[in-house]
């Protein structure tokens, strides 16, 4: 059985951007860092960026993407930077509570969310009205 989420690794154009990015604008806490990989922490969550000169940057054409939790106060500050900053916005918001849908330099898909688990269970019972099509197990 799975116990959690062990790590991400995300490859990345440019080491030193990313790395910038993912400190500067997101607040990730650094552990160590060289020229081929860094490893950084967001509370629990163990994050690696690697250089991968092959990497392309264009997203995914589906909704595969990393959602980082953050409180409002924190939502606030970090959409400020990413608008500032020019990140490119890869969605609008359609689900419950705020989300902001945003690329890194790498154009990797991510989303700063201010919601959980829980919420979005009891928004998805009030609202998605898919008859019997849906099935809850919680």
């Amino acid at each position: 059985m799975i116990a959690g989420v062990n790590h991400i690794t995300l490859s990345v154009n440019d080491m030193d951007e990313s790395f910038r990015f993912y400190v500067d604008v997101l607040g990730f806490k650094p552990i160590q860092k060289n020229p081929r990989s860094a490893y950084l922490s967001a509370g629990d969550l163990w994050f690696v960026i690697e250089r991968s000169p092959d990497r392309g940057a264009i997203p995914a054409g589906d909704l595969s993407h990393i959602a980082l939790t953050v409180d409002q106060a924190t939502f606030n500050a970090i959409k400020t930077k990413l608008v500032a900053l020019g990140a490119k916005v890869w969605m609008d918001n359609l689900s419950e509570g705020e989300s902001y849908y945003f690329l890194d330099p790498s154009g990797h898909k991510l989303e700063i969310a201010v919601s959980n688990l829980e919420n979005r269970i009891a928004y998805g019972k009030k609202h998605w009205n898919l008859g019997d099509s849906i099935q809850w197990f919680v």
